[in-house]
């Protein structure tokens, strides 16, 4: 008698972004002149956890120096307009002044520009001259290439980005970058991304890895989600791959710091990214929005100028505020868009936690109406 065959169903487990969730304060507070944001990332230590992404509208060398003043790491795209012109600026003015319809083709164009190795050297000795920490980014595929010309110029810090990191790459048409073999040779340290699942995270940490970026498509100017339909909310991203950092130093005994990378707009984002584990995190769109940043008031991702599948888009932000009052304030708004550092010390604080790491152990709670509830007047006004 035939026997019949039960397929089994697929289900789809809940994932969580910054809106979905919120802290829960603890029953003890830390005064906030108490609590410690620093954070270790190789052999440097930063007093502000904060890394600007590596994007032409965001991080040019002047940009690094002011932001490294403030406590905090830059990240120079190693194969963006600075390393393709000698003088970016005309590149930047083509860029803010191309409608929206051109601008797509207009960044393709200038991104088709080819990179020049003693564009590499300056641009990073720019940084080191002034005293300041030099991290880069590079592709994979542009890793080998680059790299020694970023280490003659004295780069601290390399970062070995794309859409989405693995230890693991199959091809039959050609050979992936060895992440194990280049963290061997190179003699700085590198950091790796972008990742957003266990399994893949702990995977690269065995490369020897010094800090593992988390996030695919989160950025406000990525469309790599719209477009490929790839992508993890960034708590449940965090919490992932946070799991896997933890699971990784109890293992081995070496703790690997990761950094949120992306979707981050408000100090709530923020303090709720270090909740969920994240040792620091990376943001672009509101650093593009400072008078230091390059930019001119507008913002693009790193796969908008694709020759063949842009992922990306440019997008108009403003130039609002300074660095200064972006991180630290003072500021006159109330909507979470000013003093982000301010707002992760005093919810550290409310949460009972002195230090980062701490802050891993505060309650996140699943709370979708958290910003809604009571705020009738508010919404009403568009506030």
């Amino acid at each position: 008698m035939p026997v019949d065959v039960i397929t089994p169903i697929r289900t789809l487990r809940q994932a969580y972004g910054f809106d979905d969730v919120a802290l829960a304060p603890s029953a003890v507070n830390i005064d906030p002149a108490d609590v410690d944001l620093s954070v270790q990332i190789g052999a440097f230590h930063l007093s502000t956890p904060v890394l600007a992404s590596a994007m032409d509208a965001v991080v040019d060398p002047a940009f690094a120096i002011a932001f490294g003043k403030l406590g905090g790491l830059a990240v120079l795209n190693l194969e963006g307009l600075q390393t393709r012109f000698d003088d970016a600026h005309d590149a930047l003015e083509a860029v803010a002044e191309a409608s929206q319809e051109e601008a797509t083709a207009v960044l393709q164009r200038l991104y088709h520009e080819p990179i020049k190795g003693h564009l590499v050297e300056a641009r990073i000795s720019e940084i080191k001259r002034a005293g300041q920490i030099a991290a880069a980014s590079v592709t994979p595929q542009a890793a080998e290439g680059l790299a020694p010309m970023a280490i003659e110029a004295g780069v601290d810090l390399l970062v070995v980005q794309s859409t989405v990191a693995t230890a693991r790459f199959l091809s039959s048409t050609g050979r992936a970058l060895d992440l194990s073999g280049f963290c061997q040779r190179v003699p700085v340290p590198v950091l790796a991304g972008n990742c957003v699942g266990y399994q893949a995270a702990s995977e690269l940490f065995e490369c020897g890895i010094a800090g593992l970026l988390i996030g695919v498509g989160p950025g406000s100017a990525c469309t790599s989600r719209q477009v490929l339909g790839v992508g993890v909310p960034q708590i449940t991203a965090t919490l992932d791959v946070a799991g896997a950092r933890d699971d990784f130093e109890r293992r081995t005994g070496r703790y690997v710091p990761i950094i949120t990378d992306g979707g981050m707009r408000l100090g709530s984002d923020v303090s709720k990214a270090i909740a969920a584990g994240a040792d620091a995190v990376m943001i672009g769109s509101p650093l593009a929005q400072t008078r230091e940043a390059p930019g001119r008031g507008f913002h693009w991702g790193m796969a908008t100028g694709h020759a063949e599948l842009p992922r990306g888009v440019r997008i108009e932000v403003g130039v609002t505020s300074s660095l200064q009052h972006l991180l630290f304030g003072p500021s006159t708004r109330s909507d979470g868009t000013r003093n982000l550092v301010g707002a992760l010390r005093l919810a550290m604080s409310m949460c009972g936690a002195r230090t980062i790491r701490e802050m891993h152990q505060a309650e996140l709670i699943v709370a979708p109406a958290v910003k809604t509830e009571g705020k009738l007047y508010q919404m009403a006004a568009g506030l």
